[in-house]
């Protein structure tokens, strides 16, 4: 699958004026714009990287989304107000795959010509993350105590921590093999994490 295209200048579908993909607005009529084929970073208005200030995301994203609110279009026209909404559930994709790490790695991966399938990924070819795996799962299933639930869940979660910096380091090195190889494990530990809470969850409940 082809990654979509960065931003570029197209026609308005009202005015004929020159107008960018991402724009949401044509700058010289205002009509609103459809949603162009572009990357989820271009569409945000922010650049690819793994490294993502999630407040500037979040207030970005937020801001666009001011900017297509229903009431806006009360008195636009049928194809205007379909294509407002266009544009936010364009925006809400874009928004909730990049605020999400596991989901960002992936998607910037395949956006650096080094797609790696999360979905596909049933089963585990690496025999030392399959070991890893197996043995923490075990050691989940056996804790017994609020106590050592809790101490397997923070591992857990500094462990999904800790890959999500390997991974940045790796994008950052250009090191695309590894990077994708710990996407993949991050993918294992934080299910691993979910997991822990939810048992940890269920302990704190049950009467002492």
């Amino acid at each position: 699958m082809n990654a979509p295209a960065a931003a570029q200048i197209v026609s308005c579908w009202s005015c004929k004026g020159p107008v960018a993909t991402r724009a949401l607005f044509c700058s010289v009529c205002g009509a609103v714009q459809g949603p162009g084929n572009i990357d989820h970073f271009s569409r945000l208005g922010i650049p690819p990287s793994f490294d993502l200030d999630l407040d500037a995301l979040q207030h970005q994203y937020f801001g666009f989304q001011k900017r297509l609110h229903p009431d806006r279009f009360a008195s636009k026209s049928p194809k205007e107000k379909a294509l407002s909404q266009s544009q936010a559930t364009s925006l809400n994709e874009a928004y909730e795959t990049l605020k999400d790490p596991l989901k960002r790695a992936a998607y910037l991966l395949n956006h650096l010509g080094h797609p790696v399938d999360l979905t596909a990924c049933g089963t585990i070819n690496d025999r030392e993350l399959l070991m890893e795996q197996m043995e923490k799962r075990e050691a989940l299933a056996e804790a017994s105590t609020p106590e050592e639930i809790a101490k397997l869940a923070m591992a857990a979660e500094s462990e999904v921590i800790a890959c999500q910096c390997h991974i940045s380091a790796a994008i950052n090195a250009a090191d695309l093999e590894e990077a994708g190889h710990l996407t993949i494990r991050l993918k294992y530990l934080a299910k691993l994490a979910e997991e822990a809470r939810a048992k940890k969850t269920r302990a704190l409940r049950l009467p002492s």
